[in-house]
């Protein structure tokens, strides 16, 4: 699929031109879409809300909803092995598919993005059954990843046509709302997709890291964070940078086959409480080196971080601040047999960085874990 005809423009012209109100669904392309819903369901305490499928006239792939906060993950997977749904899983694996917006006027939304260069991926379109009318369209962004636009205002079913709501009760694990997703790209092409979303989409960028940030002994990597203009879409984009060994960005796109979101990052107001229900639910996460929290306390003194350092040391929770405050994150590890998406959660006291500070040793975390794969 060809990428989309971006200038490589300076980011000087006005910006925002795109209105998001959210992050509507992330739609994640899957093997077994029953069991990777209750995957989500017991692992992560997502509640199941709606179900698609032969039952209710979806002769193609059977769907799943879940929610946890403001998030919704939809799992899918195609009934026959034909299925564009088939061929995406036998090369990718498990992935996100759809990353869906939502907005006030598909219409302007589609012509404000492809009279600026995007792709379509289809063209303002309707849905509609007892419960009224979903609008939606589409563009094409790095890899085989979708933006969709979504307008709901006419819509009151449980989630799109042919769904019907599902009733399963959940234990929540306190996962609130997307703080931001990850897109690893190939090397040479951060910057391309930095200007894709500010002129197709109208992004700023927010932060940006380079190989003197993120880096060990062996890979490194880059990074620009692109959000719109009400912050409450950030894109992190990642490509890899020359290093001694194979980077983590470098590993992903091996496995996954190319480009594609590496990782959802989802916000908790309690993160020790969250960590902790995760982990008694079998969700693994990273091990930074201990070394890590015996400088800990002197590197966040004065910061005024009111968690236990016990408990953030027992669970393996960074910690990072700026000048707005800090933050507290955790990785889990890969999400399927390969080494590819993984989950980040994440609790804000004010910090809207990304954890610059714990990049050194997220990094030998990553490598010990690729070594064990046998893949640095």
């Amino acid at each position: 699929m060809a990428a989309p005809a971006v200038e490589n423009r300076p980011m000087t012209e006005e910006a925002d031109h795109l209105k998001i109100n959210s992050i509507d669904h992330l739609h994640l392309w899957v093997g077994n879409a029953k069991q990777a819903m209750y995957w989500w369901w017991k692992g992560f305490g997502f509640k199941p809300v709606a179900y698609s499928g032969l039952e209710t006239g979806n002769r193609r792939f059977a769907s799943y909803v879940l929610e946890s906060g403001k998030i919704r993950l939809v799992v899918s997977a195609a009934y026959k092995p034909t299925d564009e749904m088939s061929a995406h899983h036998m090369l990718h694996g498990d992935g996100v598919k759809v990353i869906a917006l939502g907005v006030d006027d598909v219409e302007d939304a589609y012509k404000a993005t492809t009279s600026r260069g995007a792709v379509s991926a289809w063209a303002p379109r309707e849905e509609a059954d007892e419960h009224g009318v979903l609008r939606t369209s589409a563009i094409r962004a790095y890899g085989e990843t979708l933006h969709v636009f979504v307008d709901r205002s006419g819509y009151h079913g449980p989630f799109a046509p042919t769904y019907q709501p599902l009733n399963l009760p959940a234990e929540s694990a306190g996962l609130a709302a997307v703080d931001h997703i990850v897109g690893n790209v190939e090397l040479g092409k951060m910057n391309y997709w930095v200007n894709y979303y500010h002129h197709v989409m109208g992004f700023r960028q927010l932060l940006s890291f380079d190989d003197k940030d993120i880096s060990t002994e062996y890979s490194a990597l880059m990074s620009k964070v692109m959000a719109n203009g009400n912050g409450r879409v950030k894109f992190p984009i990642n490509e890899p940078a020359e290093g001694k060994k194979k980077s983590q960005i470098e590993e992903y796109l091996d496995y996954y086959v190319g480009p594609g979101v590496q990782h959802i990052a989802v916000a908790t107001g309690d993160i020790i409480k969250t960590v902790r229900n995760l982990k008694a639910r079998g969700i693994e996460f990273l091990r930074v080196p201990d070394v890590y929290y015996d400088v800990l306390p002197g590197r966040i003194a004065g910061v005024g971080v009111k968690e236990d350092l016990d408990a953030i040391r027992e669970l393996g929770i960074l910690v990072d601040y700026d000048d707005e405050g800090y933050l507290l994150q955790i990785f889990s590890r890969p999400l399927q047999d390969r080494p590819t998406m993984f989950i980040e959660v994440i609790e804000r006291h004010g910090s809207r960085g990304f954890g610059k500070g714990n990049f050194k040793a997220l990094f030998e975390a990553l490598e010990l874990e690729q070594e064990r794969r046998g893949n640095l």
